[in-house]
């Protein structure tokens, strides 16, 4: 395998694994955490927590160790939208020509 395979393979299952931010970015729950959403989440469900679906407005997923690795590198891909969102700025993009 080239390198440039086995590296483009690893970020896409890195990405893959991040469901509890993908998960996080659907819930759309009011005063949910925002920034690393997905990583507050799993590390939430390692510490035993009770109530993510109160909390983040959703289910933890069922591996959190698993799925850490995959959630903070997605989480920080997307670290300067998230900060735009708490900070209130809306962005509406458009497409086309």
């Amino acid at each position: 395998m080239k390198p440039n395979r086995s590296i483009a393979l690893a970020l896409v299952l890195a990405l893959s694994c991040g469901c509890a931010t993908v998960r996080t970015l659907d819930a759309a729950h009011p005063g949910a955490p925002v920034v690393y959403a997905g990583t507050r989440l799993d590390l939430y469900a390692l510490n035993g927590g009770c109530c993510a679906m109160q909390r983040f407005g959703t289910e933890a997923p069922a591996w959190p160790r698993l799925d850490l690795p995959g959630s903070l590198v997605l989480d920080t891909l997307l670290l300067p939208l998230s900060v735009l969102t708490v900070l209130g700025v809306r962005y509406q993009a458009q497409g086309g020509l």
